[in-house]
């Protein structure tokens, strides 16, 4: 690493840019659960009903959760969460729309 003392008075950002290296916490979590996503939905199983959240139950009250499909579907560039359930499908297509995604840093 670069060896900087903790009293240098240095912001995160400076070191980064220092050390020429980005965040990517943001991003590595986000092609963790594109991977699990087609994993899950390929197998078709519980798991594929929870994620797509097809189970009937009341609201809860105030600001509604995002949804990890949503969340999905920002990220990788798609409009609807149904363009992604088709493209889950073909393997190669998922394989292809995750890694355009990684390397966009979006």
């Amino acid at each position: 690493m670069l060896r900087i003392p903790w009293i240098a008075k240095k912001t995160n950002e400076r070191i980064l840019n220092e050390a020429n290296k980005r965040r990517s916490l943001v991003r590595t979590i986000r092609k963790r659960q594109a991977t699990f996503l087609g994993h899950v939905m390929r197998r078709g199983k519980l798991e594929h009903l929870v994620t797509i959240g097809k189970f009937e139950e009341k609201r809860s009250r105030g600001r509604q959760r995002e949804k990890i499909m949503d969340g999905l579907a920002t990220w990788l560039g798609q409009g609807k969460v149904l363009d992604i359930l088709a493209a889950v499908k073909d393997r190669d297509l998922w394989r292809d729309m995750i890694a355009n995604a990684y390397k966009q840093g979006t």
